[in-house]
């Protein structure tokens, strides 16, 4: 077959002929992957142990910000890398690999460096953890997008999400109480970034060795990195995708206070290892009974929706942590943040498919990415300088103010982009 329709339907049949296979290659890989990386990103883990190296929250601010940091430009470098080949599988998996590898590192380090230079190589891995990162997101979205079709990837990120997220729960509740509050190895925390390394790369293996990718019937012509940057302004002239990126970027605002969050349960309540590990829990356990909802939703109604009522979720968890004062107040408040932060992931990066063509996918991704670490690169750091002069509280504010902002964006101002009319629809389904 050497015509366009023919190149696209041999795609089509390829990708449902290896869909069983795909579909379990990404839910182990997603499973396991995300079960590491949740232990990383939960607001409690990082941020207690960068506060107890330095005691000081801008530090705790300036450690999440690094990582942000780091994912600014890669995910247009990542785009670039990948955009014009018609298998993007091999530049997936080293990415991964590198990522993995600062999980490693952080541990080593953890276990054997001590004073400035432990936190020196701290912030060093953090930030290229970021960077790594910020490649991977589009990288592996790419991927998925590639081989999992529209109608069942809210439900295959949501299945994996419950089952990563139930043994991330169960696993942050253990390594809070048998890794970080007897000190394992001479490090809990490290000890808890190697469990995280060995789950992460368990879960890359398993996408190796079963997924079967499709060679893409068009491609973008490759072109150099600031080439494309050149044309982002054309991905803007689509009103709703622009007005997304508005919205997406005060919702990462509003995230300015996530880090900060232990530090303020900290205050009321005794923070030790176990309450750690059960304010994590609470945080990853979220996952297990929200994400089905979520991938329903968005499968059924659109992930515009899921984007809508995860920022909703975000706002009055903040709000009503303000006024906790007893541990299950800040356990339904956690529970509560840890369900926008997966249905959040999930729309965020999933609603981003929907808009335009299927070519400008990696550089749609890239332009997400780069807009939302850029402000979650800023944010901490803000955060950090605030919650330090002024306190914690009017960093709340700031992130209710806007989260406020970008529910009011997504309502008014931003469409679904499934109900756009049929070429939008037929863009979406190739």
């Amino acid at each position: 077959m050497t015509t366009p329709e023919g190149r696209e339907q041999a795609y089509s049949d390829y990708v449902e002929g290896n869909l069983r296979r795909n579909y379990i290659a990404h839910f182990t890989h997603g499973m396991l992957g995300m079960t590491g990386f949740r232990l990383i990103f939960a607001p409690t883990f990082v941020p207690a142990y960068l506060h107890m190296l330095t005691g000081s929250p801008i530090f705790v601010g300036l450690g999440q910000a690094l990582i942000q940091l780091g994912a600014i430009a890669s995910p247009v470098m990542g785009a670039a890398h990948i955009e014009h080949r018609r298998r993007v599988m091999p530049a997936a998996m080293t990415i991964g690999i590198l990522m993995r590898l600062q999980l490693l590192g952080l541990a080593v380090a953890g276990w054997f460096l001590t004073g400035s230079v432990l936190v020196a190589a701290t912030f060093a891995f953090l930030l290229f953890f970021g960077f790594f990162l910020g490649s991977q997101r589009v990288a592996f979205q790419v991927l998925l997008s590639k081989v999992i079709p529209i109608r069942m990837r809210g439900r295959l990120q949501a299945w994996r999400n419950i089952a990563g997220g139930a043994i991330a729960a169960a696993l942050s509740w253990w390594a809070g109480v048998h890794l970080i509050e007897t000190n394992a190895l001479g490090n809990g925390y490290a000890t808890t970034f190697m469990v995280a390394f060995v789950l992460t790369s368990l879960g890359l293996g398993a996408l190796w060795l079963f997924l079967r990718e499709p060679e893409s019937p068009t491609v973008k012509l490759q072109m150099g990195v600031l080439a494309r940057v050149r044309e982002f302004p054309q991905l803007l002239v689509d009103r709703d995708y622009r007005n997304f990126l508005i919205a997406q970027m005060l919702a990462t605002a509003g995230r300015i206070v996530i880090p900060f969050c232990i530090i303020y349960a900290g205050r009321k309540l005794e923070i030790d290892g176990a309450t750690i590990g059960l304010l994590s829990l609470a945080f990853l356990g979220a996952d297990t009974v929200t994400n089905l909802l979520w991938g329903t939703l968005g499968d059924r109604y659109g992930f515009r929706l899921v984007f809508i009522l995860t920022v909703a979720t975000w706002a009055l968890s903040l709000f009503g942590m303000i006024f906790a004062e007893e541990t299950w107040h800040f356990l339904l408040a956690f529970f509560g943040l840890g369900a926008a932060a997966s249905g959040y992931m999930m729309s965020s990066t999933t609603l981003v498919l929907e808009f335009g063509n299927r070519d400008d996918i990696p550089m749609r991704l890239a332009l997400s990415t780069t807009v939302e670490t850029t402000m979650a690169t800023i944010g901490p750091v803000v955060g950090g300088v605030i919650a330090s002069f002024a306190g914690l509280l009017p960093v709340f504010v700031i992130s209710l103010v806007s989260l406020i902002a970008s529910l009011l964006v997504l309502v008014s101002a931003v469409r679904e982009p499934r109900h756009l009319g049929a070429e939008s629809h037929d863009a979406v389904q190739r």
